[in-house]
């Protein structure tokens, strides 16, 4: 994945309801139901090419609409003190765009001391000036509550802002708390908008979440074939979870064609990056020869990795129970290079 400028997400505990549920054990996100006491999700902005870089570049389009400057250019160059030393005098003169760079090189202790609570001021600044990326930024400390008083009234109100100027990761983490105000149906439908325009400006997050909406009927009727292609579009960017559902989708024919050494594949490539639920499906493809040329003690490595992890399977442990001595030990050793 090319190196990108992160965006600062927030650790905020919030519950929102499972995209998921015995009625459909092929999608693991949310489904309409009744919160539960899991944390909300912010969207990972590693997976996407948005936030303050465009191309892997600083995208001084996304510090207000300013043209690139000494600073700017300083920061997307690594020099991180002289950009904060240039772009400090004019954020102390009200230049928002300037104090949303100066938050930025805070918040991340780029080429100095990280202050996180003085990045909250600035970008609280610079937020109150209309910088949807310093109005998501804040947004994520006050709902935090760490370097900013705990205000979620504000935080959503700025999530809005900033969702409602084009900000992809704002768009995905609004209709997060959408969904969190107003369980069941209501909410995502509600949410379902703010869900689609982050998953058309490229983000995996609302991508996989529109695939389950569509799968769902949230808003529209349910429509596998659309849904699959949305999981196709996250799994391409490499979230491990659409990998797993869209592999499961591939092996069933759920959404198009039946396609099992694809849905392998994908599988693989969940499994490969440490999804749990993954590696015991890739272990039992391989048992039963399916996508895959069988191989035991291929199989059993994967299922090892898996129980190590914590995931037991009773199909697995009576397969373990049937190998030979030999083919357990190979089987160990496999693991431990998986690992």
């Amino acid at each position: 994945m090319a190196p990108r400028l992160p965006i600062r997400i927030a650790a905020a505990a919030i519950a929102v309801p499972m995209l998921c549920g015995a009625a459909d054990e092929t999608l693991q996100g949310p489904v309409p139901g009744p919160a539960q006491t899991e944390p909300m999700q912010f969207a990972d902005p590693s997976r996407f090419s948005g936030g303050l870089t465009r191309g892997g570049e600083v995208d001084p389009e996304r510090f207000g609409g300013r043209t690139a400057d000494d600073a700017y250019g300083a920061f997307q160059r690594g020099y991180y003190l002289t950009a904060y030393n240039l772009a400090l005098p004019r954020a102390e003169a009200g230049d928002p765009a300037a104090q949303t760079l100066v938050a930025e090189i805070l918040s991340r202790g780029l080429g100095r001391r990280r202050d996180e609570a003085a990045a909250a001021s600035w970008y609280a600044r610079a937020a109150e000036q209309g910088i949807p990326e310093a109005q998501f930024q804040y947004a994520l400390m006050l709902l935090e509550g760490r370097y900013a008083k705990k205000d979620e009234k504000q935080a959503f109100a700025l999530l809005q802002a900033a969702a409602e100027a084009g900000n992809p990761l704002a768009q995905f983490n609004f209709a997060q708390l959408i969904v969190r105000n107003k369980p069941g149906d209501r909410g995502l439908a509600e949410a379902a908008p703010h869900y689609q325009r982050a998953a058309e400006a490229g983000l995996a997050d609302a991508q996989y979440a529109m695939a389950l909406l569509t799968a769902k009927g949230i808003g529209k009727p349910a429509d596998d074939k659309a849904a699959r292609e949305y999981l196709e579009l996250a799994a391409r960017q490499n979230f491990d979870t659409a990998q797993l559902d869209l592999g499961r989708w591939l092996l069933t024919g759920r959404g198009g064609e039946k396609d099992a050494k694809a849905g392998f594949g994908w599988l693989l490539r969940a499994a490969q990056t440490g999804n749990v639920a993954a590696q015991v499906e890739v272990a039992k493809l391989y048992m039963q020869g399916i996508g895959v040329e069988p191989d035991n003690e291929a199989a059993a490595a994967w299922y090892m990795l898996a129980r190590g992890a914590g995931l037991a399977d009773p199909i697995m442990e009576d397969f373990l129970d049937g190998l030979t001595e030999e083919e357990i030990k190979t089987a160990l050793e496999r693991s431990n290079r998986l690992r």
